[in-house]
């Protein structure tokens, strides 16, 4: 395998020193390291991070490959600083078995971009109405820990149970799309005073919190690890404060469109904000910021959400709801954070790879760790042209916007998948 010398790099922060990967893993890091066969990374000015890790995103492969691959959004992912992403289950067909999941895995294995770990779905179809194959998709080659029904709800509390129940077995998790069905029906955005103005139906915060207030008291109940998806009110940030107080085994994350935007930017009737969960409010926006430094939110995770021309350049009422995520993450997180390095990467790399159980990510590089980072110019700004994204779609919200940060580097077990900014495959 290749050397690499990473020359007066930061890491995570602290004073510039050397990294040299060799083998695959962090074969040392000091000062004035000498690796003559190594070759040389210049890493003046540039910050060394742990991989990044995303517990949400959808690849879209099986079925809507029009969308996106699993090979293109592991690009995506890797110019993104990513090395190992959670694919969600809401394919076609769904990824509700064995072999749907062994399938996504594969084709991550085959791009070798980042390592794919496929989530499960909860429910067959996502019905919500029958528990999908959990433990046949934990014992497949794919090793499936998570399983969700995102972009549904798995609105039947006893459903619920029985799912929390049966994935306390082998530790694993649900995370909950929470999103009470029969309170949002036709609800085209935040419900409030721009909804109003627009004439929007509206979709109320309360229809995220009842769920959050429901499902951890049954995962209090049966003693199971829960996981809310892309949390989007101050509300909810309450209901999981109280919970984890108690001692409840819940984490959550939040989206870095959920942390940046607000339900105002609907003004514009422009598709690419419709959102789901949807946009909120200024208050609920300053609520999730104070939510994540503090830990109440666990994780930032895209819930990238690549979409065809047709699903999205349409009248507001048709579109279909998501927004790209992966190349622009860590900008967004810069942005919202400032440089508070450790933060960052507790919350991007570290605490989503311990959730997500992935072994050898989520580590800091020191010697004897599996090289898996990412380098960043902190200093760069870039402005955001959706022809120059390697997804599929162009989906993305911060079109034209001037955010802070670069990834100059990303390296999987020691091999670069990005080097100056360029995606190697």
């Amino acid at each position: 395998m290749s050397s690499y010398l990473i020359s007066n790099v930061s890491v995570v922060g602290a004073a510039p020193t050397d990294v040299l990967i060799r083998d695959g893993v962090v074969a040392a890091v000091g000062a004035g390291l000498d690796a003559p066969e190594a070759t040389v990374v210049d890493g003046i000015g540039l910050v060394a991070l742990p991989g990044l890790v995303d517990l949400h995103t959808h690849l879209r492969e099986p079925g809507r490959e029009d969308a996106e691959t699993v090979e293109s959004g592991s690009r995506a992912a890797a110019l993104g600083g990513y090395t190992a992403v959670c694919a969600m289950a809401n394919t076609s067909p769904v990824a509700d078995t064995a072999g749907v999941v062994e399938q996504v895995w594969r084709l991550g294995r085959e791009a070798g971009l980042v390592d794919v770990q496929p989530i499960g779905a909860v429910t067959v179809g996502l019905a919500g109405e029958h528990l999908a194959e959990l433990g046949a998709m934990a014992d497949s080659a794919a090793r499936v820990r998570i399983f969700s029904d995102d972009g549904h709800c798995v609105a039947d509390p006893r459903l619920m149970r029985r799912a929390l129940e049966y994935v306390k077995a082998f530790d694993g998790i649900i995370a909950q799309h929470a999103e009470e069905p029969r309170l949002t029906e036709g609800a085209q955005m935040h419900e409030g005073e721009v909804s109003t103005r627009l004439g929007l139906t509206g979709w109320p915060a309360v229809a995220e919190e009842a769920i959050i207030a429901r499902d951890v008291l049954l995962a209090e109940h049966v003693g199971s690890r829960l996981h809310v998806c892309h949390v989007s009110t101050a509300g909810s940030v309450e209901v999981l404060r109280q919970a984890k107080a108690r001692g409840v085994r819940v984490t959550a994350e939040v989206t870095p469109h959920h942390l940046l935007l607000t339900d105002s930017r609907a003004e514009t009737y422009d598709p690419v904000y419709k959102v789901n969960p949807p946009l909120r409010t200024a208050t609920d926006v300053a609520a999730l910021r104070a939510a994540l430094v503090e830990g109440v939110i666990d994780v930032v995770a895209t819930d990238h959400a690549p979409h065809a021309v047709e699903d999205k350049e349409c009248e507001w009422a048709y579109a279909r709801p998501g927004m790209l995520g992966l190349e622009t993450a860590l900008s967004i997180a810069l942005d919202v954070l400032g440089p508070r390095w450790d933060l960052i990467a507790e919350r991007m790399s570290r605490t989503p790879a311990r959730i997500a159980g992935l072994e050898g990510h989520g580590l800091d590089p020191a010697p004897g760790v599996p090289a898996n980072l990412t380098l960043v110019d902190p200093a760069a700004r870039r402005t955001i042209e959706p022809a120059e994204l390697a997804s599929r779609s162009r989906n993305t919200p911060y079109a034209r916007m001037t955010l802070p940060g670069r990834i100059v580097a990303t390296f999987l077990r020691g091999e670069p998948t990005v080097l100056d900014g360029k995606a190697l495959k």
